[in-house]
């Protein structure tokens, strides 16, 4: 039986191109409750820093549409966007959010 780490890093490695979901999704695909949203992002940073696996972090978002960008990883994470279809506007929101959204089962 995988445990939920594992879980959210497969969850996370199979987010299609074009396609976002948010962190709250994937804890609950991932078997956690309420609360374990807030571990996504840390869980993701040790499996690709310990096991260097790849992570689609900008398919990863806010519950509200909103991204996760810095100074200095815009220019890339926007370029990503772009390329992918995904539509960000000026407030760092994801315009085409219903249409790219990625739900579970």
């Amino acid at each position: 039986m995988k445990m939920f780490s594992e879980k959210v890093v497969e969850i996370a490695r199979a987010i299609p191109e074009g396609r976002v979901t948010t962190y709250g999704r994937i804890a609950r695909a991932a078997g956690g409750g309420a609360m374990a949203s807030q571990s996504i992002t840390n869980i993701l940073s040790k499996a690709r820093k310990d096991g260097g696996v790849e992570i689609p972090f900008h398919r990863i978002v806010y519950a509200d549409g909103r991204v996760w960008i810095n100074k200095s990883h815009r220019k890339e994470r926007m370029k990503l966007y772009e390329d992918e279809g995904i539509e960000v506007d000026t407030s760092d929101r994801i315009s085409n959010f219903a249409d790219v959204l990625l739900e579970f089962e």
